[in-house]
């Protein structure tokens, strides 16, 4: 069974294809369907031995929906890289639509250089949204899925809107435990390594002057969770982040300490958990208590939402996989 695709002049071919055909490629190898380039467009043929006709055509019209999407998303101004491309092509085989999802179209706040940020998945955006809507939000998943970095911009944007008059990012420092007195300088030098990653984020959305200015002013506030204890925080954008090796003790004490006009964002990987044995994490049991209260949204990221490097999804996907196998090793 044959099929035939026309495609406009205006529209990037070489970026259409892929660099050497990858994104025909990836079709054909997500379809079954072959692909060739004709002068006026695309020969599409569904061939498969033992296929149906009928699943022919169900083979020709996946590829071709998945080819009007890119052809979409290049008529719209944006970029098609193999990263994108293979998210495409993922939402597609669970019957969605990245034109349909308008995942792009929402544009968070500009970053200091004037590039827009927007979310690049349906995870990322339902996250977006839920935050936009509730007071606190979970935002579980894994590494890559931009938990940290879109809670940070969509504070820097509600501080710049006046919504909020204090940003505080804050995680536990799990890792220095009891032995900070070794590293030199105060205790906030002894524990600006383990924040490191929140000013990354801070930095490329505000730039490090505008940053540094805020944080002198105190309008931005980058500390240690033990430093949140005892305070009560109104008007804030408040955001802890690498919750799963927060105690269920200190989750409990960062959560209530939410006053009048505050927002909280609550990121964790619960699969990477780095408490002491024996210690159970704030994140997952917070998880099970509050799943039903209202005013509390958990959006769980996955792998498909993960906009690093193609490795790290496959990494992310083996010990997924692995764990699954054998259970009994992530007890250990």
């Amino acid at each position: 069974m044959e099929r035939k695709v026309q495609i406009l002049k205006e529209i990037d071919r070489a970026e259409l294809f892929g660099s050497l055909d990858a994104n025909l490629d990836m079709i054909r190898e997500a379809t079954g369907v072959d692909i060739f380039q004709r002068d006026d467009g695309l020969t599409m043929i569904a061939s498969g031995d033992g296929l149906t006709p009928q699943q022919q055509e169900e083979a020709l019209d996946t590829a071709q929906g998945i080819i009007d999407e890119f052809i979409n998303i290049l008529a719209q101004g944006e970029s098609l890289g193999k990263q994108k491309a293979a998210y495409v092509i993922g939402l597609k085989k669970e019957g969605l639509s990245y034109r349909e999802s308008n995942i792009s179209r929402d544009i968070i706040c500009f970053t200091h250089k004037g590039k827009p940020l927007k979310p690049k998945t349906l995870g990322q955006r339902l996250y977006v949204d839920s935050i936009r809507k509730r007071d606190i939000v979970f935002g579980i998943g894994p590494a890559g899925t931009g938990k940290t970095y879109i809670a940070v911009a969509m504070a820097v944007n509600a501080f710049k809107n006046k919504e909020v008059q204090k940003i505080i990012l804050t995680r536990p420092a799990v890792e220095a435990g009891e032995r900070l007195g070794f590293l030199p300088g105060d205790m906030q030098d002894k524990v600006d390594p383990y924040l490191r990653p929140l000013y990354d984020a801070l930095y490329d959305v505000l730039g490090r002057d505008a940053a540094l200015r805020l944080k002198e002013k105190e309008a931005i506030e980058v500390v240690p969770l033990a430093y949140m204890r005892g305070r009560t925080l109104d008007n804030s954008f408040i955001i802890l982040d690498e919750a799963q090796n927060t105690t269920r003790e200190q989750m409990k004490m960062f959560l209530t300490r939410m006053g009048f006009g505050s927002k909280v964002v609550v990121t964790g990987d619960i699969t990477q958990i780095d408490l002491p044995k024996g210690k159970k994490s704030g994140l997952v049991e917070a998880a099970r208590v509050l799943k039903n209260v209202e005013g509390i949204d958990f959006c769980h990221l996955r792998e498909a939402d993960v906009v690093r490097h193609e490795l790290v999804k496959r990494i992310i996907g083996a010990y997924d996989r692995y764990y699954r196998t054998y259970p009994e090793e992530m007890q250990e």
